[in-house]
């Protein structure tokens, strides 16, 4: 397997409050994880900054310049209770989708098998119209237009299995049966929707989680709901959304999951793109605020993902 990491110091300029938990200390983490041996083979480019035109693959005009308008010249502006912005997080953001829409470029060109990008701010919870849950435009779901308009992707599906329900993705592709959008989250938990029920035009598929759930309710509703619907999709891309917030020990819910569980749900999604995507996967990371948890969990699944 080839896997290509994508990555860019702007990320670590996007500012937040003093205790934020979605600081630049996350890449730093993980940075310094990605200095093990193991990962030598890991072939490591400078995610391009992306343009406002890819913004709006996914996102209507008035939402782009909302963003801009709020972009402060110093110091940090709040949009909502817990997503800010300074100076440069525009910068950030759309080097962000930059990087999203590369790695889509590389697997397609068969410059690589699949790829990571290791971006902030994260995506999935940034609506059609709105900049929430620490995310301004939702990379993902933008990725994801891409490879249908310019790789003529035609069953695209996005796994989520951030702890934080994806609600901005699964807003975005509601009634578009080209994408499937399957997520495992606790539940209940921010931002309030991923119930079984929502179900879009037949093309989301939610598996929540119960507070304090283990390793193996968390295999079992991936294997029963997610990888189920994705042998019936039978996806010619897949996407992942690649939170590591379900570990134990992170500070922001009550899910018990190890770093192996995400080494697991990796290889069970591999197996999935070697069946029916020529092995094209992107990830980009999402959500995980403790350091460590963050760290090992990351670098496990990126190398799972090198390993094949």
């Amino acid at each position: 397997m080839t896997t290509i990491l994508f990555e860019n110091p702007i990320f670590l300029e996007h500012k937040v409050p003093e205790g934020h938990p979605e600081r630049p200390d996350r890449l730093k983490a993980l940075n310094l994880a990605l200095e093990h041996e193991r990962f030598s083979p890991l072939s490591r480019l400078q995610a391009p900054q992306g343009n406002e035109d890819l913004v709006l693959l996914a996102h209507p005009e008035e939402h782009l310049r909302n963003v801009m308008s709020v972009i402060p010249e110093e110091g940090i502006h709040s949009f909502e209770a817990d997503t800010h912005a300074s100076p440069a997080s525009l910068q950030a953001a759309l080097t962000g989708i930059g990087g999203a829409v590369a790695a889509v470029d590389a697997v397609f060109s068969g410059k690589a098998d699949n790829a990571f990008v290791a971006s902030r701010p994260p995506g999935h919870h940034a609506e059609r119209n709105k900049a929430m849950g620490f995310c301004f435009f939702n990379n993902i779901a933008i990725a994801a237009r891409h490879a249908q308009q310019k790789h003529g992707a035609e069953r695209v599906a996005i796994v989520d299995w951030d702890v934080h329900h994806g609600n901005g993705t699964q807003d975005i592709f509601w009634d578009d049966p080209s994408v499937l959008f399957c997520s495992t989250h606790q539940m209940p938990l921010y931002p309030g929707s991923g119930a079984k029920t929502e179900t879009g035009a037949g093309n989301i598929v939610n598996a929540p989680l119960s507070p304090d759930t283990g390793s193996d309710h968390f295999r079992e509703a991936f294997k029963s709901r997610v990888l189920a619907a994705l042998d019936e999709f039978r996806p010619d891309f897949i996407l992942i959304s690649a939170g590591f917030d379900a570990h134990h020990r992170d500070p922001l819910a009550q899910i018990n999951l190890v770093a192996d569980d995400f080494d697991w749900a990796t290889g069970r999604l591999l197996d999935m793109a070697g069946k029916t995507a020529n092995n094209r996967i992107v990830s980009l990371l999402e959500g995980g605020y403790d350091l460590q948890a963050l760290a090992e969990s990351a670098g496990t699944h990126i190398y799972r993902l090198m390993r094949g």
